[in-house]
C-alpha cells in the first residue's frame, strides 16, 4: 500500500506561483511512477504532469507546458509540482497519483493506470 498526502494548495492571484508537494509513505517509492491530475467543477479529471520513478522522464499536459515543472526527491519520498504563471483556468482540485512501474523511463497520462491517489488539494487562482 502507498499513502499519498498532498499539500501546498491555496489562493493565489493570476500570474502568481504555488508549489504543491505530495508525500508518499508505504512501499518503495523509487519504483513508482508519480503524477499530478486536476479536476475543476463540472469537468473531467485532467492529466497535469507525470514523472518516471528514475526522474529521467517527465510528461506534461498541453495546457501547462512551459509553466509547470514536476520533480521528485526520493530521499524525502516526495513529488513536487512547481506552478508558475497561474491563471484562473488552473483553478481545480489537484490530486497526486502513484503506480508501481519499475521501468526507469516509464510515465503515463492515463488515470486508469494509477492505483493510488491522494485526497487532493484545492488551488484557486483569482483574476
Amino acid at each position: 500500500q502507498v499513502q499519498l498526502v498532498e499539500s501546498g494548495g491555496g489562493l493565489v492571484q493570476a500570474g502568481g506561483s504555488l508549489r504543491l508537494s505530495c508525500a508518499a509513505s508505504g512501499r518503495a517509492f523509487s519504483s513508482y511512477v508519480m503524477a499530478w491530475f486536476r479536476q475543476a467543477p463540472g469537468k473531467e479529471r485532467e492529466f497535469v504532469s507525470g514523472i518516471s520513478w528514475s526522474g529521467e522522464n517527465t510528461a506534461y499536459g498541453d495546457s501547462v507546458k512551459g509553466r509547470f515543472t514536476i520533480s521528485r526527491d526520493s530521499a524525502k519520498n516526495t513529488v513536487y509540482l512547481q506552478m508558475n504563471s497561474l491563471s484562473p483556468d488552473d483553478t481545480a482540485v489537484y490530486y497526486c497519483a502513484a503506480a508501481f512501474k519499475p521501468i526507469p523511463w516509464y510515465v503515463t497520462a492515463r488515470p486508469d493506470e494509477y492505483n493510488y491517489w491522494g485526497q487532493g488539494t484545492q488551488v484557486t487562482v483569482s483574476s
